[in-house]
């Protein structure tokens, strides 16, 4: 896959992308609260992020969307929290909080997993410079239910784009897009014990939740690709 180029250094990602935005103040010590989210409808395939920004009172300062061409569900994650960087260096803000569902992102910006991906590691560095110039910053992991209005966000500039019909089958109101996984998990043939696996197969971690199958590490896979899941299930009582 060609390495993507990241943002040109000063580009305002939220530009003409931000809605009911209202101007922050640029003092106190009371974090900003952003929460981001991206999405991508075929993984690579169209794609958007959407972010909410709250003052420390609570109340909504801006929404930010944006179409940002044909890109994976992880690019998309970063796009969303370089728009909120940007926004709050733009705004004065000093101190800011991010909330994403993006498990991979937030243990990335933590330090607990490594950027192996060529097309996030620029993106990453982009992310980790803007965030160091605050005052105070911090990254958060959230589930899915409390991050609908930046999933939304995402939807909707993704819909002004594509269209609502330009959703894969099953994942109507939600930017994330099941991955490959997901689809072909039924069809797919008995897979061999653990003990009888090739030597070449590559055994990673992935979190089920509302009907989408996350995987927890940042992998390159073409389009179309088919894999046999093994699952553990918990054991009745």
């Amino acid at each position: 896959m060609p390495k993507r180029p990241s943002p040109p250094e000063g580009a305002r990602l939220f530009g003409d992308a931000a809605t009911d935005s209202k101007p922050a103040p640029t003092t106190g010590a009371a974090p900003h609260r952003a929460n981001i989210d991206g999405g991508s409808r075929g993984n690579p395939g169209p794609a958007a992020y959407g972010v909410v920004i709250r003052d420390p009172k609570g109340e909504i300062v801006a929404r930010l969307k944006k179409y940002i061409g044909r890109m994976t569900n992880n690019v998309a994650e970063y796009y969303g929290l370089i728009a909120a960087l940007d926004y709050v260096e733009s705004q004065g803000i000093r101190s800011l909080r991010i909330e994403s569902d993006s498990e991979l992102l937030v243990k990335q910006m933590k330090g607990l997993y490594k950027v192996r991906s060529e097309e996030l590691a620029p993106l990453f560095e982009r992310a980790k410079k803007m965030s160091a110039a605050l005052d105070s910053f911090r990254i958060d992991h959230v589930y899915r239910e409390h991050n609908r209005e930046a999933d939304a966000l995402a939807n909707q500039a993704m819909d002004e784009v594509e269209g609502p019909d330009a959703k894969p089958r099953g994942e109507r109101g939600s930017a994330k897009t099941a991955t490959p996984a997901a689809s072909s998990a039924a069809a797919a043939p008995k897979p061999q014990p653990p003990s009888q696996l090739p030597s070449d197969v590559r055994k990673i971690r992935a979190r089920y939740r509302s009907g989408v199958l996350y995987l927890l590490e940042d992998l390159e896979m073409p389009d179309g690709i088919e894999l046999d899941i093994l699952l553990k299930l918990p054991r009745k009582s």
